[in-house]
């Protein structure tokens, strides 16, 4: 009965062949190691995000009289609304930590260079919209903090030449940050960009299907068709997507091999989200901040204005230069540098197992430094913070500029042509 079932379905939506393509026959590197669940990890998160922002949004009122007084009726009154909250809060960080340990990963093994330049850039654009879904979100509780964080933020497009004023009249849709702002936001938070962030995470899985998934030696594993003897290739048969093209070595079927391994890091990530929910739920104040906790007063200023712990690095760079001007450029140059980051890196090496002491000495102090940023970020600012801000500031786009040095004529350690883990 199920078989005839399928079977009636595959002649009109091609749903076998893609969960073969795409996942049970996708033939995957077989020395995957710890830093390559942080891609699942990601998906996992964003369905959470997802589930529970839908059923928030069925109790909050997008309004400046009743935002805030809704985030209480949630927490007090809707049968578990303060498990779906704190679900919804936890999960922005989370999300931003599997992002940035992702992307740690793609840094360290090179998973950015040919022929993987789109798969990078569309990384990079889910990262910009996460930012941008996480900066909407931070207003909806209405609460004093998030108020006077988005001021600050988008008094920044400000500072843009001819058309900054008329741009953040149109941000805020108001001449101050008002209920107007509030419902601009909330559309754009609970449709426009989740609509955009699906998008993009379905562009970047297919061009990781396409291209293929890197590994920690950076070895390729799809050979040109006839140039692996038979008898040396994977006894697993794979989709005909990869076998009519390729030799197809060194690998094994994502399916069931690294979707059972995934799963034992998933419940193991399912534990320590659980520990953070139920015990620290505003993560020592750096997930939620105690002005936040009071309603918006645009009369009353928090003693220290900081932006959620994952905009720190950023906004250190913003902070340390005292033109406005010139430190929003310098942020968003922060952020394109990581875009350009492909043809910053001129070296034909991909893994740091094989490159040169340069390149892991960089990689490490580019590591500290944007750290550091994080969190100098949530910090008030004082003499000492901005005198170390601006080294690791230095430190940060010292990355690229040394990488375009070094990389071209990069001394690097021979490259096993096949995968020996």
């Amino acid at each position: 009965m199920l078989a005839n079932l399928m079977a009636w379905l595959d002649k009109r939506l091609p749903l076998t062949d893609a969960w073969n393509k795409h996942l049970a026959q996708y033939p995957a590197p077989k020395n995957f190691n710890f830093w390559y669940i942080f891609g699942s990890l990601a998906i996992l998160v964003l369905v959470n995000q997802l589930v529970t922002g839908i059923w928030l949004t069925m109790d909050y009122n997008p309004s400046g009289e009743g935002a805030f007084a809704s985030i209480e009726y949630i927490m007090r009154d809707v049968d578990y609304g303060w498990l779906l909250r704190y679900m919804h809060s936890t999960g922005a960080s989370a999300f931003f930590i599997v992002i940035y340990m992702h992307m740690m990963r793609g840094l360290m093994y090179g998973s950015y260079q040919k022929p993987r330049e789109l798969l990078w850039l569309f990384g990079m654009l889910i990262f910009l919209a996460l930012m941008a879904e996480a900066f909407m979100g931070y207003l909806l509780p209405w609460g004093n903090m998030s108020y006077w964080g988005a001021q600050v933020i988008i008094s920044l497009f400000g500072a843009i030449p001819v058309i900054g004023d008329d741009l953040t009249l149109w941000i805020r849709g108001d001449y101050v940050i008002s209920g107007a702002t509030l419902n601009r936001f909330f559309a754009l938070h609970v449709a426009a960009i989740p609509l955009v962030l699906v998008i993009l995470v379905f562009f970047h899985i297919l061009a990781l299907h396409e291209v293929g998934s890197n590994n920690p030696e950076g070895t390729d594993i799809k050979k040109p068709k006839g140039s692996i003897p038979k008898e040396e290739q994977s006894k697993f048969t794979f989709h005909k997507q990869y076998t009519d093209k390729y030799d197809i070595v060194d690998s094994v079927p994502f399916h069931p091999y690294y979707s059972v391994k995934d799963i034992m890091y998933v419940v193991g990530f399912i534990f320590i989200f659980c520990w953070v929910m139920f015990y620290h739920p505003s993560g020592g104040g750096y997930f939620m901040e105690a002005p936040n906790f009071e309603p918006a007063n645009g009369l009353k200023t928090p003693p220290h204005i900081a932006p959620v712990w994952y905009f720190g690095p950023f906004y250190t760079i913003l902070r340390i230069i005292p033109s406005k001007g010139i430190g929003a450029i310098t942020m968003f140059a922060s952020i394109i540098m990581l875009f350009l980051l492909p043809w910053f890196d001129r070296g034909v090496v991909k893994s740091v197992k094989f490159r040169s002491k340069w390149h892991l000495f960089n990689l490490i102090q580019f590591s500290i430094s944007f750290i550091v940023l994080g969190i100098l970020g949530t910090k008030a600012p004082s003499p000492m913070n901005n005198m170390i801000g601006v080294v690791a500031a230095f430190g940060y786009f010292g990355f690229f500029i040394a990488l375009w040095f070094y990389s071209k004529n990069e001394k690097t350690k021979p490259v096993p042509e096949r995968v020996s883990g």
